[in-house]
């Protein structure tokens, strides 16, 4: 931020802002509350009520540029495909592997492991259907084209599209589930002239699955480049379910709103006094705001690599490169709605050196499940995240162009204790059963 606005600190999963740096130069909201004296939850003002109820849960918005995005058939098909292990190359990697129900669809690890480990963090998968750019770098425009990236990822399952056709195809349940949603994939005579393995790999021309891929004629390219959007449109349907809501922190707003006084005893005193340090004095929510807890864009927090060192990933910097050679992005063909307002985002993108090393701002629910966290996982629990942003001890700045100055929040040890209670206030309710495991049969056959 500019002027004023001086003195940000950032938090999260990622990069994003924590708040402004106490005593700095922008407005407090509401009195301070003297915790020495009183252990009652604070009188919040009519400008704080303002701001809490501006983070009320909405629904998850429609996605036209998959016309399967809210099908319980796609939802049902992509639901196995997401625990399926056959597709990769090893058949002990899923989806699941990375973004494990059990551990707030994360992997608990600093750094994600498929075939190998990855260079980051596993980003959590709650509330996925509401965000603009997927991974951490926000390389891809749509969750269905974000769904496939892993397969062709060496590191991930290290497959290929036409392996994972072939697979379908060759499979008799796989295929009348495929064909029931989308229709016929390619026949016999036609799938028999597929080479066994084969993908574009422009930055590797002589990689023996560009080579294949080049000597496929076009027709048949376009039959399994639209077969594998397919199933990444299927996964986005499950994906889309993965839904964070009625955590305590949402029946305390609908008292707010409400006038019902029951129901903002959803939150205990320590945890609306993290609230209104949320809101006011750390500022959190100048990037953690919305019913996810998240601006959804990109900032570089300083925060020291996993592994020491200057930083080496350039994040949003080279992600806007990649978004805009990526094939399956929102404008493309395979997108259902090309020239829609999503597809048009990416044109107003500029790709700076204030980006480098720029991260996304990730969601806030369901936060005490995900950790650690940063995008390399460089923080164990939340109170090492709030403490990080309380005195920026290690704090690694670089020659880059950044666009906040970090400066330390100061925090108390209970300030620091009530924002950790706080944010663990924005835990939802379990998904059900029926949606944390591979369903016995890919084909619907109903509710």
């Amino acid at each position: 931020m500019r002027g004023a606005w001086a003195s940000i600190a950032v938090i999260g999963v990622g990069a994003s802002a924590l708040g402004l740096a106490r005593g700095g130069a922008g407005p407090t909201w509401g009195h301070q509350v003297d915790r020495a004296s009183t252990g009652d939850a604070p009188e919040f003002t009519e400008i704080e009520i303002r701001r809490i109820l501006q983070h009320e849960w909405r629904a998850i918005p429609p996605d036209p540029t998959n016309r399967f995005a809210d099908d319980p058939r796609a939802a049902h098909f992509g639901q196995y495909l997401f625990f399926d292990t056959r597709f990769s190359a090893n058949g002990q990697v899923s989806c699941a592997t990375c973004h494990d129900p059990a551990k707030g669809f994360a992997d608990g690890l600093p750094l994600g492991k498929g075939l190998a480990e990855l260079t980051r963090h596993s980003m959590t998968l709650w509330n996925v259907g509401r965000n603009r750019w997927f991974f951490w770098d926000g390389r891809i425009d749509t969750l269905w084209a974000q769904a496939l990236q892993p397969f062709e990822n060496a590191m991930e399952m290290g497959t290929n599209r036409v392996r994972v056709v072939r697979q379908i195809a060759s499979d008799p349940v796989l295929r009348e589930a495929y064909e029931a949603l989308f229709g016929s994939l390619p026949g016999g005579e036609a799938m028999s002239q597929f080479p066994p393995d084969a993908r574009p790999v422009p930055d590797d021309p002589d990689h023996p699955h560009h080579k294949a891929w080049e000597s496929m004629p076009e027709e048949n390219r376009e039959a399994v480049n639209h077969a594998f959007v397919n199933l990444g449109k299927a996964i986005a349907a499950y994906e889309r379910r993965i839904v964070s809501r009625n955590a305590p922190f949402d029946r305390f707003v609908e008292g707010l709103r409400t006038g019902d006084a029951a129901l903002r005893q959803a939150l205990t005193p320590q945890q609306q006094q993290g609230l209104r340090l949320f809101i006011g004095q750390a500022n959190c929510r100048l990037c953690h705001f919305g019913p996810d807890f998240t601006d959804h864009e990109f900032h570089n927090n300083g925060v020291p690599p996993l592994r020491k060192g200057l930083p080496q990933d350039a994040g949003r910097f080279d992600g806007i490169g990649r978004l805009r050679s990526d094939p399956f992005r929102a404008e493309s063909s395979y997108s259902d709605d090309p020239t829609g307002p999503v597809a048009q985002r990416a044109g107003f993108l500029a790709r700076t050196p204030e980006s480098w090393g720029q991260f996304r701002t990730p969601t806030l629910r369901n936060i005490g499940q995900t950790g650690p966290y940063m995008h390399q996982g460089q923080f164990e629990t939340l109170e090492d995240v709030v403490e990080f942003y309380s005195t920026l001890q290690g704090q690694v700045r670089i020659g880059h162009h950044q666009e906040t100055i970090l400066t330390a929040l100061n925090l108390s040890t209970e300030e620091k204790a009530d924002l950790v209670a706080f944010l663990k206030s924005l835990t939802g309710e379990p998904l059900p059963e029926r949606l944390l495991l591979r369903p016995d049969d890919p084909r619907w056959l109903g509710d």
